[in-house]
């Protein structure tokens, strides 16, 4: 294993939910800030934003059940309500009672959830404040990558099939191509990226976690309704070019949710901002958090 991920994951330890591992690493002092990780790698995706967040924060993050250094069973009924389930978990875990949250890319789907179920008063815990990084939040907006629709939108059988057959070549190219013109990952990264997918055989369950993606359609109404509703802090910390959620879904933000407070990083950065615009995210990020208090 790279050197880099071997420490990354030397951080981290695990607790069991439904008899599966669940990994997290949990570092720093301070107001308890939970971050969510996307699709279709893991909390090595916050490296570079790390030190900056728990130098202020107690910053926990699980790597979500069957990606990353987590379980990755290939018969399970993978789910957004199964994910919060397993994030609640882990707050009861640490008797946690109040927590703020960093979430991208898929993760936002899952706080999407979390924010419904506050609203129907299920979570045993409050949420201070949200802070969403680029991600899929509009499915009417939402521009996926052709390598997501031949995993995810196609029947399970030719899902498989494409999970087995993907190379690194072909998830190098749908990984490079929503970076930033200037931020594009290196070698390195790219190899840490495809270690972390294929880590426990993850790859071949890539179809499974990714069908979520496009799950998300039928919880639309319910998602968004609670977001207008809801009185937690919330706000859009958003790398504008992102072909897949950058700035038509911020317009899209501003359209649909009252008072938005969004900020948008450099114009050339991409899907994944904190990774390439790891100090813009933490300045952003600590401005949202001093404004909530």
């Amino acid at each position: 294993m790279n050197t880099s991920l071997e420490k990354w994951k030397s951080k981290g330890r695990y607790f069991k939910y439904k008899n599966h591992s669940i990994f997290y690493i949990c570092e720093g002092k301070g107001p308890c800030l939970l971050l969510f990780h996307g699709y279709p790698y893991n909390s090595f995706d916050f490296k570079e934003v790390w030190s900056g967040l728990t130098s202020t924060h107690q910053v926990i993050v699980p790597d979500m059940l069957g990606m990353g250094f987590s379980c990755k069973p290939s018969d399970y009924p993978y789910s957004f309500e199964d994910h919060a389930d397993i994030y609640t978990a882990i707050l009861k875990h640490f008797k946690i009672a109040e927590v703020q949250i960093l979430t991208h890319d898929l993760g936002n789907s899952v706080v999407q959830e979390l924010i419904a179920r506050d609203l129907e008063n299920q979570n045993p815990f409050v949420i201070k404040s949200i802070a969403f990084l680029n991600g899929g939040l509009f499915m009417d907006v939402y521009k996926p990558r052709l390598i997501q629709r031949l995993l995810s939108q196609s029947p399970k059988s030719i899902g498989k099939l494409v999970s087995r057959l993907m190379s690194k070549r072909s998830v190098d190219k749908a990984t490079v191509e929503v970076f930033g013109v200037n931020t594009k990952p290196n070698k390195e990264l790219l190899q840490q990226f495809w270690e972390v997918l294929n880590y426990n055989n993850g790859k071949s369950i890539a179809y499974l976690i990714g069908r979520l993606i496009f799950d998300k359609v039928k919880y639309q109404t319910r998602w968004i309704a609670a977001m207008q509703q809801t009185e937690i802090p919330m706000c859009f910390i958003n790398g504008p070019s992102d072909p897949n959620s950058g700035i038509h879904m911020v317009k899209r933000y501003e359209e649909l949710i009252p008072n938005p407070m969004v900020v948008l990083l450099s114009k050339n950065i991409g899907h994944w901002p904190q990774l390439e615009a790891p100090q813009q995210v933490i300045e952003a990020y600590t401005k949202f958090a001093s404004s909530t208090k």
